[in-house]
């Protein structure tokens, strides 16, 4: 279900309310997040539609089918409880980018960032955009994160290899509430496209997918 506010820079906590009221007395949608910079924010386009029909087929949540596609300064940013950013390269967030997204995250929301590979050095950038006064840092495995849906002692799996580093799930948070969920040196999205786009075994697969049920149930109950 789609709800316009009135079409300002500025919305108003009402209008802000009454769109996570909306959306989640209907059918659930998420969205892909459209930055500016020239990165490639379209990648993997089969990722969430699987990552969709798994959650709604095992923790029975009620999300559209296909994502939908929404601009960091939109005022349609706030319809979505969960937006997924992901990339290799360039990452620009204007100023006014930067307050949406921050009264955004501030109200409710709940964005997860994907590295798939080169977007860090820019993401990291860009974020003291949105909050200055805060740092990224590591969640630890005991975080209800990896246990919400799904138990990964482990925390975060790791699908592919680039530097030879660790997964890493970094967040921002606001009191004890996670906004912003940055995974690294992880490549979760990969795990979720279709299997013959990267030839991943089917654990591994399996647990990049218990780890998105894990993060969108989060982001729809907190």
């Amino acid at each position: 279900m789609k709800i316009s506010c009135v079409k300002y820079r500025k919305l108003t906590l009402g209008c802000i309310l009454s769109v996570f009221l909306t959306t989640f007395g209907a059918a659930q949608e998420i969205a892909i997040l459209k930055y500016q910079g020239g990165g490639d924010w379209y990648s993997n386009p089969t990722a969430l539609p699987n990552l969709i029909r798994f959650c709604n087929s095992t923790i029975k949540t009620r999300i559209a089918a296909q994502p939908e596609t929404v601009e960091t300064g939109s005022p349609d940013l706030f319809q979505y409880p969960y937006v997924h950013m992901t990339g290799h390269g360039n990452v620009f967030f204007s100023d006014a980018d930067a307050e949406n997204l921050r009264n955004y995250l501030l109200s409710g929301g709940f964005v997860h960032i994907d590295d798939n590979y080169g977007m860090a050095p820019f993401l990291k950038k860009e974020l003291k955009k949105v909050f200055p006064n805060k740092e990224l840092i590591e969640i630890p495995n005991t975080h209800e994160i990896f246990t919400i849906a799904y138990k990964l002692s482990g925390g975060l799996p790791k699908v592919h290899e680039h530097d030879g580093k660790r997964p890493q799930a970094l967040g921002l948070f606001q009191d004890d509430r996670l906004l912003l969920l940055f995974t690294f040196e992880s490549d979760l999205g990969d795990g979720w496209e279709d299997t013959e786009v990267h030839n991943d075994p089917e654990d591994v697969r399996l647990k990049a997918l218990k780890m998105g049920a894990n993060i969108i149930k989060y982001a729809f109950e907190h």
